[in-house]
Parts: C-alpha cells; structure tokens; sequence
C-alpha cells in the first residue's frame, strides 16, 4: 500500500531558507522508497491571492448555477481539496515571520478550511470532516520559541488542522538558527534526526 505525502512549502527564501532545507531532507529520506508518493505544492511560487467577498460567495453557489467567473473563483478551492483528500499525509514546511505563519500559507489554509466541505457546525461546536490523515509540521525559527508564550504559531497551525479533524500531529523544530553558527548546525542536525525518524514510521 502506498503512503501518500502532500509536502507543502512557503518560504519567501526559496532554496535559501531553512524551512526548504528541512522539506529536502524528508524529501531525501523517502526517495526510493515505492511504499510512499509525494506531491509538492510551494505556495510562495504559486501564489494564491488573498481570500475575499467574490471567491467566498462563489463557494456558496450550486456548481451548476455558478457564473463562468465564479467557477474559476471556487476552482482555486476545489483544487486544493481535491490535493488534500487525495493524500495521506500533510507535511507542512514553514518559517516564522513575526511570531506567525507566511501569509501565503493562510491564503491555502483560507481554501481548505471550508465550512460543509473539511468541517461543519454542530450545536456541539465545530466538527471536522477530513478523517484518516496525518500532519508533520517543519518549523523552523530564527529564534527560540517553543513552549513559550511567543509559539503563537505552533497552536494556530494545530488548531486550523484541528478544526478539519487532523488531529494527529507531529512536529519539528529547528530553533535558534539566527543565534550563532554553532546553534544552527545543532539545531538543523537534531530536527534532521527528527525527521528520518518519523519517515521511518511512515
């Protein structure tokens, strides 16, 4: 049976960032390897536009009453959809830029997180309904912020996968890689370490 593996990029650094590098690694570990198949999206080279008022309402239409404006519109989510329900696995690659996420990555996460499509409302609150998947989220930050009060990243991540119902989630951190040579060799060995261990287990 093969593993699919949605590999999702969205560093402004291109190649030059550290977030890709951790994306490489996991892509290295697993080339060869016929029981896993990987898709890559970079979101800062296919740049999605941000979510506004036409796209939106063009989700609320019946396909078959939409405009031909509003089928492109809903065709940007549609899409993403489709990539996302036809993996197993989401790997998530992504830098921190002021305490969050690169807008361009919550311009994806605007698409996917719709409302009667990866999740609905229930008198008990929210409900996901993307089942049977996994996340492994690649951080990687110029300083060191895990388990503190500045990681406001780390839990909005886990609460957007959440509210779709991805609640099986792991993550690595590559920290303190602005802090000194030494730190960031240390810093990007160990999550290298992380991640051959997780694709071990895949």
């Amino acid at each position: 049976m093969t593993t699919r593996a949605l590999v999702i990029t969205s560093s402004i650094l291109a190649e030059n960032g550290r977030s890709i590098a951790l994306a490489n690694h996991f892509h290295s570990r697993v080339a060869g390897r016929d029981d896993i198949a990987v898709t890559q999206r970079d979101v800062v080279a296919n740049a999605l536009p941000h979510l506004d008022s036409s796209e939106l309402g063009a989700w609320q239409v019946a396909a078959a009453e939409r405009t031909a404006e509003q089928h492109v519109l809903a065709a940007r989510s549609d899409e993403l959809l489709a990539e996302l329900r036809a993996n197993d696995v989401l790997v998530i690659a992504v830098p921190m830029y002021n305490l969050g996420i690169p807008s361009q990555l919550k311009a994806w996460f605007d698409r996917v997180l719709r409302a009667g499509e990866t999740f609905r409302y229930t008198e008990n609150g929210p409900q996901g309904l993307v089942e049977g998947k996994r996340a492994i989220i690649l951080a990687a930050r110029g300083g060191q912020y895990a388990g503190t009060e500045f990681d406001s990243q780390t839990p909005h991540l886990k609460n957007m996968l959440g509210l779709m119902g991805i609640t099986d989630v792991d993550v690595v951190y590559a920290e303190g890689l602005n802090m000194g040579d030494q730190q960031r060799e240390t810093a990007m060995k160990e999550a290298f370490q992380a991640i051959d261990q997780l694709v071990e287990g895949l």
